[in-house]
């Protein structure tokens, strides 16, 4: 492979494969997951996201095969419903990273970034001169109906969202089971926000966080896909609840086409980068970034500048 640039995009990859006891090392020029039973092939040119539970181990030689097929990697709880670490994406130029950053550092971008994520929520267009906390209000609304329109839909009963990270098991299963198709959620929408090149950690709505831009961006879906894979995994047969959250999250990612939309969604909201590309930064690791110049922008790195003795 000459450059990244051969790598399928995003939008025509795989979203995320979990695995939990299993080994996963290298396997000819892809990666492959090994157990008692046999030998998995994993296909991670064609895949966005891997997602590692307890149980698992990765070889060296595994994990640089991931990278360098851009595939992102997750070290995640039992469930999916705690995050440990993850390993880099693809991309090597700054520039939208850079974009996401100017925008959240002026207090009129970043409100204007805020209300047009909250708008993009909903069906119709909002009032021009409802304030943020009109809107957030006018969420919670949108929300609570969709819980309540999906537990008469599935017939699930339902009393509100529940979540506690230390008692998992109080939980009743409807309540289970958003927080697990809430995890799938949030890992595919991380894994395509590193790909593109933008901060999981700077949110414009949410804040405070090392995932709130993750929060931000799954808030746009989670009517759509999580809560009905939810409702509908809880309404059904005793078992595997975790599996068969997953197992909807990932049929509702494919026919909502979501890892299409996702980088299209982040370019509509945040804008192109003012900035061009400064030379092809996926040609290899070794070339170093350019310098910034208050008069000149961005000039070559890696170029000695003394100025030669008079």
């Amino acid at each position: 492979m000459q450059d990244l640039h051969e790598l399928p995009k995003v939008r025509d990859s795989w979203t995320y494969v979990y695995l939990e006891h299993r080994r996963i090392d290298q396997d000819a020029k892809a990666v492959a997951a090994w157990d008692a039973s046999g030998k998995i092939a994993i296909p991670c040119a064609a895949l966005t996201l891997l997602m590692l539970g307890p149980g698992s181990s990765i070889t060296h030689a595994a994990i640089s095969c991931l990278a360098s097929h851009g595939c992102m990697i997750v070290w995640c709880g039992e469930g999916l419903v705690r995050f440990y670490a993850l390993g880099m994406g693809e991309t090597r130029s700054s520039r939208h990273l850079l974009r996401q950053a100017s925008l959240y550092a002026d207090p009129a971008s970043r409100l204007r970034v805020a209300f047009d994520m909250y708008r993009a929520r909903f069906q119709e267009t909002l009032p021009e001169e409802m304030t943020l906390q009109q809107i957030r209000g006018r969420e919670g609304i949108r929300v609570r109906s969709t819980y309540t329109r999906c537990a008469q839909e599935y017939g699930v009963p339902w009393s509100g969202r529940a979540y506690r990270s230390n008692a998992w098991t109080s939980a009743d299963p409807v309540n289970r089971a958003l927080s697990v198709a809430n995890s799938c959620l949030y890992g595919v929408c991380h894994a395509a926000i590193v790909a593109a090149g933008y901060s999981p950690a700077i949110g414009f709505v949410h804040t405070g966080k090392m995932l709130s831009f993750v929060y931000d961006v799954a808030d746009l879906y989670k009517t759509e896909i999580s809560i009905p894979a939810a409702f509908r995994a809880a309404s059904q047969a005793e078992g595997d609840l975790e599996g068969r959250v997953r197992r909807h999250c990932r049929d509702l990612f494919l026919s909502s086409r979501l890892l299409e939309r996702i980088v299209p969604d982040l370019t509509k909201l945040l804008g192109e980068p003012d900035l061009p590309e400064q030379g092809d930064f996926d040609a290899s690791d070794d070339v170093p970034g350019h310098l910034w110049d208050p008069e000149g922008g961005a000039i070559a790195g890696g170029v000695n500048y003394e100025e030669p003795d008079e």
